[in-house]
């Protein structure tokens, strides 16, 4: 979606030119994109939270045992998963625009905080996405040497013992947590495709409510199959891609195969919902200006072609990292991203009580705040476990989105690049969209809201 426009008097009269015209027998060639039903979104949360137990091996390794990982997998879903998930299932369902959570906090404190959300959580995405070809290779790695003899399996039998062992002197808290909180976060990232949901005051709430469901036993059965299986020795060898060989110690090379093809089909699907994601996130930002006009282009079958090439970038840029090393940079972007979350959606309860919320968290504004306790304090602890160099990378990012906003806001005002302006971009949301001026933020309290 590209936008020409000059301004021709003080009053802001507009002249469109000839390439709008242009544009808009390109957009109305453009195929009507099909909409995500219940099923299909299902799935997306799936692969945007999980898409299997592939991943999960270092929580037994740094939880010194099975235990710790196995209890994590049944708690911190309570203290974090479902929690995130009703907020998400509100907020989603009471601003149906493609950029998500950008929207939500555009909302509750204006817009620079809001592509400050948009930042973080993109370039979170981003590392998050250069993961899945190191796992994936971490898989692989497992077939060499290969061991082919019957003789070198392990006759197994699962037994339930097994779980409750915990060695507490190898126990990595840091480690353990932010395996922890990767495998169980990113439920708010369906959001920011939401204007490509069909009727979502309906189908997101019981999506996210079938996706927790899904991805608990995907991560409880493989665990406790595998640690109930193995001997408690060997729970120091527990690391990413070692399914693979806890299939080979059990079943041989047939079953170690078909863990590696799964693994394959796993990561493919991560990378592809994570990319998804991603994508429409700069595609929101860009239909309500925050970003120029090009990230909006769309492709002939309706995806955002530019925002796709922009998060591949920097996906390859990242794969360089270690697998540990990228999930504790990505949990603490994440993170700081989640508490602004949290934070808009109390104060969009008191702010904007009478928003139309299709789908509402049945608790007071007294209920919300006890409802985001537990998982900020979870939050706030991962953070704080961080290591040096993760703060200070995530410290560098932080300033260069503090710095970025304005510049953007220069070059909108200098005319250097193209961006939606008002009008155009209630045709493109597709809803009655007003803008106002907050009373703490002035002018620069511009939100996309519902009526």
């Amino acid at each position: 979606i590209t936008e020409t426009s000059q301004d021709k008097s003080a009053g802001g009269t507009c002249l469109m030119g000839e390439e709008t015209t242009a544009n808009d027998e390109n957009v109305a060639k453009t195929k009507p994109s099909p909409k995500l039903t219940l099923l299909p979104l299902v799935f997306l949360i799936f692969y945007e939270v999980s898409g299997g137990p592939f991943g999960v091996e270092d929580s037994v390794k740094s939880g010194g045992g099975p235990l710790l990982a196995l209890l994590g997998f049944l708690i911190f879903p309570l203290i974090w998963s479902i929690p995130e998930a009703l907020i998400t299932a509100e907020l989603a369902t009471s601003f149906p625009e493609n950029g998500g959570y950008v929207v939500w906090i555009s909302s509750a404190f204006g817009p620079f905080w809001g592509f400050q959300e948009g930042f973080w959580k993109w370039f979170s995405g981003v590392m998050d996405n250069a993961l899945y070809p190191v796992l994936f290779l971490d898989y692989l790695k497992h077939s060499f040497p290969v061991l082919n003899h019957v003789a070198a399996r392990v006759p197994a039998l699962i037994r339930p013992q097994r779980w409750l062992f915990v060695d507490f002197k190898k126990v990595n808290w840091r480690g353990y947590l932010n395996t922890m909180f990767w495998n169980l976060n990113y439920w708010d990232k369906a959001s920011t495709l939401a204007g490509e949901v069909e009727s979502p005051g309906e189908t997101f709430p019981k999506a996210l409510f079938g996706a927790v469901l899904l991805v608990m036993g995907s991560y409880l059965i493989p665990l406790m199959a595998g640690t109930g299986a193995l001997s408690e020795s060997s729970s120091g060898e527990w690391s990413d891609g070692y399914f693979a060989e806890v299939g080979m110690l059990i079943g041989g090379v047939w079953l170690k195969g078909w863990i590696q093809a799964a693994a394959a089909m796993s990561n493919l699907g991560f990378f592809e919902a994570e990319m998804s994601s991603d994508a429409f996130q700069l595609l929101g930002m860009s239909e309500i200006g925050m970003l120029p006009a090009f990230f909006a282009q769309r492709s002939k079958y309706g995806t955002p072609t530019i925002s796709i090439l922009c998060s591949a970038t920097g996906v390859i840029f990242l794969s360089w990292l270690s697998f540990q090393e990228i999930i504790e940079f990505l949990n603490f972007l994440y993170a700081l991203g989640m508490l602004l979350e949290f934070a808009a959606f109390v104060k969009l309860r008191i702010k904007k009580p009478d928003l139309n919320r299709p789908y509402r968290v049945p608790l007071n504004t007294f209920g919300t705040l006890l409802l985001c306790l537990p998982p900020s304090l979870l939050v706030i602890l991962v953070m704080v476990l961080a290591a040096p160099k993760t703060f200070l990378i995530s410290g560098f990012i932080i300033v260069v989105g503090f710095c970025l906003y304005p510049f953007l806001e220069f070059v909108k005002e200098k005319r250097w690049a193209r961006f939606i302006p008002e009008d155009p971009r209630r045709q493109v949301l597709g809803v009655q969209t007003e803008s106002q001026l907050d009373e703490e933020h002035g002018d620069e309290s511009s939100a996309s809201l519902l009526p």
